[in-house]
């Protein structure tokens, strides 16, 4: 029997990226697959066949993650359209670097607000789903950086430390009622941003951690399988680094 047999996940902002390896790894272990993106442009629909390619019920839902009207709202018609919902990732983010004496406030303020209230507003809506079925599993996606601070990632690194924080908190509140909460704090991942970088500045980027290379999407998407798992039926309140030994 695969892993995740019979389970909906949701996942924020899944229509590319590390989201969308979390999706498919979920999709082939059994999942179902609920996921939410800004919009569900020609990307979004392109993930929605990858993931329907693999057996499982799949939908793409157009949500601004920060809005708490908007999770509300998607979270309720998920369960319409699903059942239930088994796993919650909090994956929405972005980024708007810069030193703090040079940030302005709508860069705090939006990093902030799309990267820490949206998980707040899904784990909102969610919760209730998951209490009444007396499980569920909460992944929040945090970054090495929300553990050990970053310099010209003031904000970033704070929104971090908080799914941190909200994590270990909805471990203590929920776990009464079967529901688990963790964070993943990936390292230097291989994406498309870190793949603009030149190979000096790769090489320079490698020697800092102990693996020397940087880790994949689906390595991120494993350690969320995991946690999405009954493998991981006694691990709550946990911040597992995927980071190749950075934050040792």
């Amino acid at each position: 029997m695969k892993l995740l047999e019979g389970k909906t996940a949701l996942i924020t902002g899944a229509a590319r990226g590390i989201g969308k390896s979390i999706a498919l790894k979920f999709a082939s272990e059994g999942a179902n697959i609920a996921f939410t993106d800004l919009v569900i442009d020609d990307k979004g629909k392109e993930t929605e066949q990858e993931i329907a390619a693999l057996g499982v019920q799949v939908k793409g839902y157009a949500s601004n993650a920060a809005s708490f009207e908007d999770a509300h709202q998607v979270v309720e018609q998920i369960v319409k359209d699903f059942g239930r919902i088994d796993v919650l990732v909090n994956n929405a983010g972005i980024t708007k670097d810069g030193l703090m004496m040079r940030m302005s406030e709508q860069q705090w303020d939006m990093v902030l607000t799309v990267n820490l209230k949206s998980a707040f507003n899904y784990i909102h809506a969610v919760a209730p789903v998951m209490m009444r079925q007396k499980t569920g599993s909460i992944i929040n996606m945090s970054s090495v950086v929300g553990v050990s601070g970053n310099a010209g990632q003031a904000n970033y690194s704070a929104s971090k430390a908080g799914m941190i924080g909200l994590a270990k908190s909805m471990a203590k509140e929920l776990g009464s009622r079967g529901i688990r909460a963790n964070a993943i704090a990936p390292g230097f991942i291989e994406t498309e941003m870190t793949h603009a970088l030149n190979d000096e500045q790769r090489a320079k980027w490698a020697e800092t951690i102990p693996l020397r290379r940087g880790g994949t999407p689906d390595e991120v998407a494993k350690t969320a399988l995991f946690l999405a798992s009954d493998l991981s039926s006694y691990v709550s309140g946990q911040v597992i680094n995927v980071c190749g030994g950075m934050n040792t």
